[in-house]
């Protein structure tokens, strides 16, 4: 066996690219048929360490709940709930073909520091946050919550086990996250208010979730966690072959893409219509599909998501897609979108913040780099 190390100079070889493994990492788009996927955990869940990050994006019924219960588990129940329809959907994923992956947990209500503040964990249960996978590349991102800011160590196992398998690996620039990186006067400028951002551009920061990825075309938010220096950062590490778009949307708290414009197969768009009242010019001449109405009750605790995490589907290849059994309306959308629905339990996991698309990370999807503009 090859070390992963080769010193062609002593050896008198020169190293090609047909000495090195291929790849077990490769996802060039969101739906290119799948075939390795990493499902989150929730195991040891716990609400984040309360910090001003938080309120921009959470529920505003949930703000008080966030703060007296920092660092305390979340409903032992809910987990349970929760975790069982995580296991149904890798069954159900392990079905249709698709090797499953999951991370280690790891403690989420002990306490760290830094040199600036310290915090507790909230959960692995959402790798599309942590990790950007852009070809062969798997990114460790550096997100913006300060609860957030070892949760890519639940996966460390499985990315050393990727690169040693012939993945490239990358890690954003590890933020400080001091007071500098927030806006410490932010207020919610309302419905109709120019967006506030409560992020600064002290340095960068990015959710893996506030990307979508059309092949050589990489479509961008800024959000509440995603500021225009970690785009920047993400677009010169990417290089000449993507072409990055940043794109605004009719969203006072955005945060991750993938509940307001979801591109589903080549000429396919599925948007959120009061998000995105016009679609971009990049998708002309695509069919566009507005996402039906959601029908989680209000009664359904949703911690850290709006009901729109209903359009947060996960694509197998061109023709099927997850989604949630009890949305009969996003079902039924669809089959008549040209697409063959596959129902899965999930409406306990979307009370912690995600759905299909945020509990993934598509390690591998047969296909390879291509325009689609």
């Amino acid at each position: 066996m090859k070390p992963y190390l080769e010193n062609s100079a002593a050896s008198g070889a020169h190293t090609t690219p047909t000495d090195r493994p291929a790849s077990p990492v490769s996802s060039y788009t969101e739906w290119d048929p799948l075939e390795e996927v990493i499902v989150g955990i929730v195991d040891g869940a716990s609400f984040p360490g309360w910090h001003m990050a938080l309120p921009p994006v959470l529920p505003a019924g949930m703000h008080e709940t966030f703060r007296t219960r920092a660092g305390q588990p979340f409903p032992a129940e809910q987990v349970a709930a929760a975790s069982a329809e995580l296991e149904e959907f890798a069954h159900i994923l392990e079905a249709e073909g698709v090797k499953v992956r999951r991370p280690e947990p790891i403690p989420q209500r002990r306490e760290y520091s830094t040199l600036d503040w310290s915090s507790t964990g909230m959960y692995a249960a959402m790798p599309r946050d942590a990790l950007l996978v852009i070809g062969e590349d798997i990114i460790e991102c550096p997100m913006a919550w300060r609860s957030r800011y070892y949760e890519s160590l639940a996966y460390r196992p499985l990315l050393k086990e990727y690169f040693h398998g012939g993945a490239k690996w990358s890690a954003g620039p590890k933020p400080e996250l001091t007071d500098a990186q927030f806006d410490q006067e932010w207020t919610d400028p309302g419905e109709d208010g120019p967006q506030r951002l409560v992020v600064t551009e002290f340095e960068p920061t990015f959710d893996a979730a506030d990307f979508t990825r059309c092949g050589r075309d990489i479509i961008a938010q800024k959000s509440h966690v995603t500021n225009d220096f970690g785009i920047e950062w993400l677009r010169r590490h990417l290089g000449d072959d993507y072409r990055v778009h940043v794109f605004e949307f009719n969203d006072q708290h955005p945060m991750h893409i993938d509940a307001t414009l979801v591109p589903m197969a080549p000429g396919k768009l599925l948007i959120h219509p009061e998000r995105v009242p016009e679609v971009p010019a990049l998708f002309k001449g695509w069919d566009v599909m507005a996402a039906p109405a959601p029908v989680i009750p209000d009664s359904h605790p949703l911690y850290m998501t709006s009901k729109s995490i209903n359009m947060n589907i996960l694509m197998l290849d061109e023709q099927r897609v997850i989604v949630e059994r009890q949305d009969q309306p996003m079902i039924d959308a669809m089959k008549k979108f040209g697409f063959t629905p596959i129902p899965c339990n999930f409406r306990n996991f979307n009370s912690f913040g995600g759905s299909f698309h945020c509990a993934t990370l598509d390690v591998r999807r047969r296909g390879t780099l291509q325009s689609y503009f």
